[in-house]
């Protein structure tokens, strides 16, 4: 198949094959595969609007056991000088400050703590639940194994616990690749390919919406991208419960693996652009694409919005893990708003479920 083949058939409204999504990022054909994105992103969402969310990243600790090479965030448990554990009044008012800025969610995620089983959680949600009308958008697939195990709890069980403590979606992180023979290199103790997947299906189950996430530049092959879709596709055509794609480039600063990646072969912007819109191509039953100026910039984050993207992600008040490996941008609402309109676009902000909240028309 040439890339004008692939394209048609994209287009036509036929699925692309594994081997037609590696064609086209073999292919260099940045313009020709963005102008196909776009248009099956026009079908898809409305390309009038772009959308986004104000909300905050909270990391609740630091303290985490798997020692993976890409993070340069986490400190080993009994770290006593860097090592944290943010205690709840930090909490409140860092829901308070977001609340306060027009923000409708928290996305809440950790390091794998030895201490905090399913009860810490179910505490902690119950508390945050009690006190402010915020969207729970909380943990990853590698939490929940975590405290499951701690707990001595089934997958469905924590889930449940969680669910009902206050938990409202689950987001994808913890996936990098989803392939095993990456994940021995970069994160041999954490989640297996198939233990996310099954975490995913099983909080789907159970009504819990959930997002799925790809962070690649670092030793997958192009094959093992395209595989990392495939397994994504093929669980949302099973249960239909991922809402949202997002893929950013490996940051190496601060990190153990960045001495495994060659200077030149690190993914650049034009790579970046490329394999958000074969993501947005292949993955044809994915409601929505989120462009990534948290790895990128602002400048490539408003590009990637005519490269399939249809969502500009989160304002994001804080940020602290993308940070420590060494890529810090920062935006404002009003920021967002302006570049969405430079585009010709209206902004919406919407919630964690894409409904609208403001619409500047």
């Amino acid at each position: 198949m040439t890339v004008a083949d692939v394209l048609d058939k994209a287009l036509s409204g036929e699925r692309v094959s594994d081997e037609d999504a590696i064609v086209l990022l073999r292919s260099r054909d940045l313009v020709g595969v963005g102008r196909a994105a776009e248009e099956l992103r026009a079908r898809k969402t409305d390309p009038a609007r772009i959308t986004f969310i104000i909300d905050r990243n909270l990391n609740y600790t630091n303290v985490c056991y798997t020692d993976c090479d890409f993070c340069a965030f986490y400190r080993r448990p009994g770290d006593t000088r860097e090592g944290y554990l943010l205690p709840k009044p930090v909490i409140f008012k860092k829901i308070e400050e977001t609340l306060a800025l027009g923000g409708t969610a928290l996305l809440m995620q950790g390091g794998h703590h030895p201490d905090l089983g399913v009860d810490f959680y179910e505490d902690l949600f119950t508390s945050i639940k009690a006190r402010y009308p915020i969207h729970l958008h909380a943990l990853s697939p590698p939490e929940v194994q975590h405290m499951a195990r701690r707990s001595k709890l089934t997958i469905p069980e924590t889930l449940t616990r969680l669910r009902d403590a206050g938990l409202d979606s689950l987001p994808g992180g913890g996936a990098e690749i989803l392939v095993d023979r990456v994940r021995e290199i970069i994160a041999p103790k954490k989640t297996k390919t198939n233990e996310w997947l099954g975490i995913m299906r099983e909080a789907q189950r159970l009504g819990i919406s959930t997002t799925a996430t790809m962070m690649y530049g670092h030793v997958e092959t192009l094959e093992e991208r395209v595989e990392h879709m495939r397994v994504v596709r093929e669980l949302q055509d099973e249960t239909g419960g991922f809402r949202a794609f997002i893929s950013w480039t490996f940051q190496d600063d601060g990190n153990r693996l960045g001495a495994l990646v060659p200077r030149d072969t690190m993914p650049t912007s034009f790579d970046y652009l490329l394999t958000q819109a074969v993501s947005r191509i292949y993955l044809d039953n994915v409601p929505h694409i989120q462009s990534s100026w948290v790895t990128q910039g602002m400048k490539i984050g408003q590009v990637a919005l005519g490269f399939g993207a249809d969502d500009m992600g989160s304002v994001m008040i804080e940020e602290n893990v993308v940070s420590a490996a060494g890529t810090t941008h920062r935006t404002s609402t009003e920021e967002l708003v302006h570049l969405i309109k430079a585009l010709g676009k209206t902004p919406v902000q919407r919630d964690t479920l894409y409904r609208d909240v403001k619409v500047w028309n």
